[in-house]
């Protein structure tokens, strides 16, 4: 495994030689700017060059925040920038420091990122290196569970859709779906089957902000196999579920209400979509870190897809207010499109508190090209 060293250089040469030392002691290597090779290439494009082909990234913050690049931060901020959200990131603080206004101000960043992220603090380098290694160990441990396949996650993804239209609601929804990796169950049999687990999900999706059920009306919970299914129902069809795997896989299904002018089904509202895209990564977010609170699932695959009525348009919110009584007839009929998926598909599990917003706007964009009138 490949461990990128990202701290100041000047004034912390002992720090980074003992997080080196607890790197190679594990026999893993330690990547850092001070052993690259002269390249055509600037410092800074080779420091994120080589922080994007490693693992895991360590961290060490002292007091000083180091001399600002064009881009207004420092090396080690662009260097944070780039990992949070992209790779397992540890975070080590030298105790009894007086921080300077930029340093605070990337702690405090730091501070409101919650996912995929370790903080400790230091007093000595022995101690610094004592706790890199456990931590690394630590790690190690947590994804020895098997190696990570995107290929494999994305075909998990992919295979959570159904193609009973029996399950169906009468109108349009919007699925999303998630699998987790390493490939492992998190979730035994017997917590599965407790009514308590059904019971906490249930009060989260139906009373949290952002909902993702209904509080008006009431939620089935009930094991279908292996699988913990909330269901709500509608004049007796589905309405909305939420579908769980021992594997942490999930599958939600969101009801997207009819536009409003007597087009119903016929028109997609961008605006409702996003809504109830945004609820349901929140949503995932929370169960995620409920049912593995020691993320022992280090990655994820989202695909989404939009259900319903075949001949259905895509219009912001803007655009059916204009003409709110009529609307372009697709050609799709018949052709019920795809999911749809990001590229690479695979991203880390804090992504989906870290690019939240990026993810809904991409995966929004890609739908709305799927269900745009000329496609």
């Amino acid at each position: 495994m490949k461990v990128f060293i990202s701290s100041l250089i000047t004034g912390m040469e002992a720090e980074r030689a003992a997080v080196k030392r607890a790197v190679t002691t594990l026999r893993h290597e330690a990547v850092m700017a001070e052993d690259f090779p002269a390249q055509p290439n600037s410092p800074q494009v080779a420091c994120l060059t080589g922080l994007r082909r490693s693992d895991l990234v360590v961290l060490i913050l002292g007091g000083s925040y180091g001399t600002k690049q064009a881009s207004g931060l420092s090396a080690t901020h662009e260097e944070v920038r780039e990992a949070l959200g992209n790779k397992s990131l540890m975070v080590f603080m030298k105790s009894g420091q007086e921080l300077e206004d930029d340093q605070q101000a990337l702690v405090d960043e730091l501070g409101s990122w919650e996912g995929g992220l370790l903080r400790a603090h230091f007093e000595s380098t022995q101690e610094l290196s004592e706790k890199v290694t456990q931590a690394i160990h630590d790690h190690d441990l947590a994804t020895a569970v098997g190696p990570f396949n995107p290929e494999g996650l994305l075909t998990r993804a992919l295979s959570l859709f159904s193609d009973d239209r029996s399950h169906r609601t009468s109108g349009n929804a919007l699925e999303v779906a998630l699998a987790l990796g390493p490939e492992q169950s998190v979730l035994r049999p017997a917590q599965i089957d407790a009514a308590t687990l059904g019971e906490q999900i249930k009060q989260q999706a139906m009373f949290a902000n952002p909902r993702i059920l209904s509080s008006e009306q009431g939620a089935r919970a009930s094991v279908q196999g292996d699988t913990l299914v909330l269901l709500q129902e509608r004049h007796g069809q589905a309405d909305a579920s939420i579908k769980l795997w021992p594997t942490g896989d999930l599958l939600l299904r969101l009801p997207i209400p009819p536009a409003p002018g007597g087009m119903g089904s016929m028109v997609l509202l961008e605006e409702e979509i996003k809504a109830r895209l945004t609820a349901s990564l929140t949503f995932s977010q929370w169960l995620l870190s409920h049912i593995d609170p020691t993320q022992r699932l280090t990655h994820f695959v989202v695909a989404v897809r939009i259900v319903g009525n075949e001949g259905a348009t895509w219009r912001t919110n803007a655009e059916h207010q204009q003409n709110p009584q009529s609307m372009s007839v697709s050609m799709r009929w018949g052709k019920q499109p795809s999911p749809v998926t990001l590229r690479p598909a695979y991203r880390q599990r804090a992504a989906l508190r870290v690019q939240l917003n990026t993810i809904v706007e991409d995966l929004l964009v890609l739908l709305g090209r799927q269900w745009s009138s000329d496609a």
